[in-house]
């Protein structure tokens, strides 16, 4: 317990080594890693095969011929870490019946020891939740102590009142369930755990939807950069989209990344129109907008994520090269089956050379995943599932694109890894009892960061409890180094380890990417303070000294009182969302974006 106290120390003056204010991407990347945004755009430019599609598909594509034939067309780089990665073993938590937990190594030791959370903490923050009338929506990467202490809070209310205000999600989903709170709960204010461009999209999802009164509260005053979206901010993004408003008879359209602020969405969708895309449809949008526009007749821009979009890139390169000569061609009877029934080669051929991805964007925390990560995969666990999120770079993402294409491995969004993950285990745990004497080990990859296993462990420790099966055990691999922690020495008699580096880059100096330092600016003694103001408000609402310090944790609200045109500039920001939400529902992109498209060609022309 004094170990998870001086922890909690040490993370409410820094954030693995980083001092708690201004989180931007140039202050988080000091020291060895200030010739990042160059040294990146290197490997960003060089595409490497990724296949989000073929995750859900049932169809096995033959990945040595498609790999083979992508390579003709394409070089594949090995991303470059910034350190060195050499490492043999990585660490790994196992996750057995009887909700069983086995760390090996000391960077799986400081995440484990948090999955079991302290009572005290529970107790206190689900009192504190229930009596300010609150909500919380968290983001997946959140650090393995805070994500503890909510799922055990989520699980105390939904045995209380059947339902739970806590969730915990990808950055689409936390505004749907804020909503749901809202809507369902009735709750009187949302705290919104994650990066401010999350915060901003949960309030704006959450005005749009009638509950625009109800505040939503970030964990610190201070800014929560993100290295992508503040990539799209500079000039040069804005460059790259005026550069294609000025052409003439160019119908273009622009798919922006969710990862980014209003204020990006705004100013992208004041020169050319725009709707956002996340991990999970981003395959999805581009091929519907092709279909509508017809092929050839539709420019698509994509950033900011250079890998996210050099991938996709490289994975219709892979379809058009599995000619009739491969071992299982993409003609056009498969394309239409197992990609959308509007396309053939031909408009996929068209489709592809219309896209134009932004060449600066980049996730510090997915880049580095480097060489000797890769080769250490390659060499001792050729037998593993290998999860990627969508945005890893190099080497990674071909294995797990590879294995996703003989079912063992997925690459897409953090909540795809989620489901890979958990339906592998429910097949095995499913399929029979086993042999008590040989017990079945499913050993995962975990290709995202290292928050990601909370939500694992939970769903994996549920599937073995429903099923009762006890010869089932799931390991998650951390491709990091097994010593990627950091020490928190308090004076006292106990030296805590969290999981991290010092230096605040959120990665190893022997190996990998291991946490967000954005991310791990939200903790649970952020949370608990936030929640305790809101409780003095309400129980003194003539004092302003705590409603003030609220304030401070507001969303940014940069685009207040602003215009663009004529046009209100929230509005702006709000539009490609809510673009986005009606294509998810209706499988078809909104005529009034088509409209929008359409025009704004006409309108260049007769400039």
């Amino acid at each position: 317990m004094q170990g998870r106290a001086a922890a909690a120390a040490a993370r409410r003056t820094s954030s693995f080594g980083v001092k708690r204010t201004t989180a931007s991407f140039s202050t988080l990347v000091g020291g060895g890693m200030q010739e990042h945004p160059r040294s990146v755009l290197a490997a960003a430019k060089s595409p490497h095969v990724s296949h989000p599609y073929y995750l859900a598909k049932k169809n096995t594509i033959n990945s040595s011929s498609l790999l083979s034939s992508a390579r003709r067309h394409q070089s594949t780089a090995t991303a470059t870490a910034a350190y060195d990665q050499t490492v043999d073993v990585f660490p790994s938590i196992i996750i057995g019946p009887n909700r069983s937990i086995v760390p090996v190594g000391t960077f799986a030791e400081a995440q484990a020891q948090f999955l079991d959370p302290d009572p005290d903490a529970v107790v206190t923050l689900s009192e504190n939740l229930r009596n300010a009338n609150m909500g919380v929506v968290a983001h997946y990467y959140m650090d393995v102590e805070l994500q503890g202490v909510l799922h055990a809070v989520g699980r105390e209310q939904e045995k209380e009142f059947g339902s739970s205000r806590i969730a915990i999600a990808d950055s689409l989903a936390m505004g749907d369930h804020a909503v749901r709170m809202c809507r369902e709960e009735k709750v009187a204010a949302i705290a919104c755990l994650g990066v401010d461009f999350m915060a901003e999209s949960v309030s704006a999802i959450m005005e749009r939807s009638g509950f625009g009164h109800i505040p939503v509260y970030r964990a610190t005053m201070d800014p929560i950069g993100c290295s992508l979206a503040e990539s799209a901010e500079r000039d040069t993004y804005r460059a790259w989209l005026k550069q294609t408003a000025s052409q003439e008879d160019v119908a273009a359209l622009h798919v922006v990344y969710i990862n980014t602020s209003l204020e990006t969405k705004a100013i992208s969708t004041s020169l050319v129109p725009t709707i956002t895309c996340t991990s999970s449809n981003v395959l999805a949008t581009m091929l519907q907008a092709s279909a509508q526009m017809g092929p050839g007749k539709l420019k698509i821009l994509y950033g900011p994520d250079t890998y996210m979009g050099t991938n996709l890139i490289t994975m219709f390169d892979a379809i058009l090269s599995a000619g009739e000569s491969a071992e299982e061609p993409w003609d056009d009877a498969r394309i239409a089956r197992d990609l959308h029934p509007e396309h053939n080669r031909d408009s996929i051929q068209a489709l592809r050379d219309s896209i134009d991805v932004y060449q600066n964007g980049i996730c510090v925390v997915h880049h580095m995943f480097g060489g000797e990560v890769v080769n250490a995969v390659k060499r001792n666990y050729d037998d593993a599932f290998v999860t990627a999120h969508l945005e890893v770079p190099g080497e990674m993402f071909e294995i797990a694109m590879t294995k996703s294409l003989e079912g063992k491995g997925v690459v897409g969004s953090t909540s795809d890894i989620l489901r890979f993950i958990s339906k592998k285990v429910a097949d095995a745990a499913e399929s029979g009892p086993g042999s008590a004497s040989d017990p079945q080990r499913l050993q995962f990859i975990l290709g995202t960061e290292a928050g990601m296993v909370t939500s694992i462990v939970k769903s994996v420790q549920d599937i073995l409890d429903r099923t009762g099966n006890q010869n089932v055990e799931a390991e998650i691999v951390f491709p990091v180094a097994s010593d990627a922690i950091m020490s928190v020495d308090d004076g006292g008699p106990d030296l805590a380890v969290v999981p991290g580096v010092g230096g605040g880059e959120g990665c190893s100096t022997a190996g990998g990417c291991a946490t967000c330092p954005f991310m791990k600016m939200n903790d649970l003694d952020a949370l608990n303070d936030v929640v305790e103001m809101v409780l003095s408000t309400q129980a003194d609402p003539k004092s302003s000294i705590h409603e003030v310090s609220l304030r401070g944790h507001l969303p940014p609200d940069r685009l207040k009182g602003k215009m663009l045109g004529d046009a209100r500039a929230i509005d702006l920001g709000i539009e490609p969302i809510m673009y986005m939400r009606q294509f998810m529902q209706d499988k078809r992109l909104p005529d009034e974006l088509i409209q929008k498209v359409t025009a704004a060609a006409a309108a260049s022309t007769k400039v």
